[in-house]
């Protein structure tokens, strides 16, 4: 890891750590005990996570009563896959300080950005031991339910804690700007209608939605349709018609993107403002049939595995 890829916070939870003892280890040292045999083997950390409005983390570690730690304690995230070519931080580290007998404490303020990915979660006590993976405890996420941001805002920061396939404890985290979030999805025969809330942008007149075939190499490559705005809010009905038009066999799904005006930059849209951070396997809407000289087409919207809203297309080889 080097200096350009990695950022320390700090600021809550740096106060009122105890001072570093001899006796506890510092980074790359291995520590022995009494008789000069190795440390036990450290018990599984959990950390109980508490989220914020604002989109600001706290972690609560559940730690033996008397393990020590040092002033470089710290709860450590790394971006999974490493650096970006972008040269921002891939790993970013919160201090630990006591709060209360046996729980330590770090901080994750709204105002750190966090590259969009997916974050692992350790701690590192300062004992001369790597980094550990923490284990997910308790979340409270009460407040990311029907999360509303103002509309103004520049740019959109979301982190989600979850617990990974294997029971680690990781973020999904998004930042971007602007940010067209879906909302309500109404699935009839002639289309899908979709409302949402535009973020960090004003739809205007000309505003309108683009479907588009994902790595389509020839025409139709996109089908458009006129979006009403009312302030920020957006309401647009893509016709199943014509994605069926646009169906080719092989061809993939359909990602839906705003355009808030004439001329202006498109935006994904997305659902990110809850506490879901994989809507892929929870959010399920109807596939409906359309027939096409081609046969019978299968239509239907989901979200991806980064919870951006797309249309899957389905033909009589594909099966339903």
């Amino acid at each position: 890891m080097n200096a350009s890829t990695r950022s320390t916070v700090t600021g809550p939870g740096a106060a009122g750590r105890p001072a570093h003892r001899p006796d506890s280890g510092r980074p790359g040292e291995r520590r022995t005990t009494a008789t000069g045999g190795e440390p036990p083997v450290p018990v599984d950390l959990r950390a109980d996570c508490i989220a914020d409005s604002a989109g600001g983390l706290t972690f609560d570690l559940n730690v033996p009563q008397g393990t020590g730690t040092s002033w470089s304690a710290a709860l450590v995230l790394r971006l999974r896959g490493g650096a970006r070519a972008d040269g921002t931080d891939d790993e970013v580290r919160l201090p630990l300080g006591p709060n209360g007998a046996g729980r330590l404490r770090a901080v994750l303020p709204s105002t750190v950005a966090l590259a969009e990915g997916r974050w692992n979660a350790y701690a590192d006590l300062g004992d001369g031991r790597d980094p550990r993976r923490l284990l997910p405890g308790v979340n409270d996420l009460r407040s990311l339910v029907d999360r509303r941001p103002l509309a103004g805002i520049g740019r959109l920061g979301v982190r989600i804690p979850y617990a990974t396939k294997v029971g680690n404890l990781a973020l999904r985290s998004w930042l971007r700007g602007p940010h067209a979030e879906a909302g309500d999805i109404l699935v009839a025969p002639e289309g899908m209608t979709v409302t949402g809330r535009l973020y960090g942008a004003s739809p205007a007149d000309g505003a309108r939605a683009e479907a588009r075939v994902r790595g389509a190499d020839a025409e139709p490559a996109a089908v458009t349709v006129p979006s009403a705005v009312d302030g920020p809010d957006f309401t647009f009905t893509v016709p199943y018609t014509e994605l069926a038009a646009g169906w080719r066999p092989g061809s993939g799904p359909w990602d839906l993107w705003l355009r808030p005006a004439e001329g202006a930059r498109p935006v994904r849209i997305a659902r990110l403002l809850d506490d879901v951070a994989d809507k892929k396997q929870v959010f399920s809407y109807p596939a409906l049939t359309v027939r096409t000289t081609a046969g019978e087409l299968r239509i239907g919207p989901y979200y991806t595995l980064d919870n951006d809203l797309a249309v899957r297309v389905t033909g009589p080889a594909e099966g339903t």
